[in-house]
């Protein structure tokens, strides 16, 4: 696959993250989406869930590592590519480390608390990370819900 052909795939699947993270959005949650694919299919789509689930461990990402998981039947993720809005948190990134996903797309950094921060290493070591896809409709969603919080 060329790189041009990659970015329109990612593109593709991000913009399905951003759908989910429009669903959080929606419902009052922090508005952070995900999809997790295989083999070019999507196995998984998750959104924030903390709030409705009064679960601080519901992020986008760990609900669509379990969804994947149960998708495939086994814990590890290693031909998958997990698309997220957002940097992953630490808690996320550590997640996606023991899961060994193959790669990682996210489309704005999260400079306050995501994983190369604080740690950087949390990713399996053979995990490719491709950042800054769809990263201005990424930013702009968390900023539009921040902005509208503190109203």
């Amino acid at each position: 696959m060329t790189p041009e052909e990659q970015r329109k795939q990612d593109e593709r699947f991000m913009r399905m993250a951003l759908a989910e993270a429009e669903a959080a959005r929606r419902a009052g949650e922090i508005p952070i989406g995900a999809a997790v694919v295989c083999r070019d299919r999507v196995i998984a789509r998750a959104h924030n869930l903390t709030e409705t689930l009064t679960d601080v461990t519901a992020h986008a990402e760990m609900q669509a590592i379990t969804a994947a998981a149960n998708e495939l039947g086994g814990k590890y993720l290693a031909d998958c590519t997990l698309y997220v809005t957002v940097e992953p948190c630490v808690m996320c990134g550590g997640a996606i480390g023991w899961a060994q996903i193959g790669r990682v797309v996210y489309g704005a950094a999260d400079e306050k608390r995501g994983y190369q921060r604080f740690a950087p290493q949390a990713l399996h070591p053979r995990c490719k990370v491709t950042c800054g896809i769809l990263e201005e409709e990424c930013r702009e969603l968390m900023q539009d819900f921040f902005a509208t919080k503190r109203k």
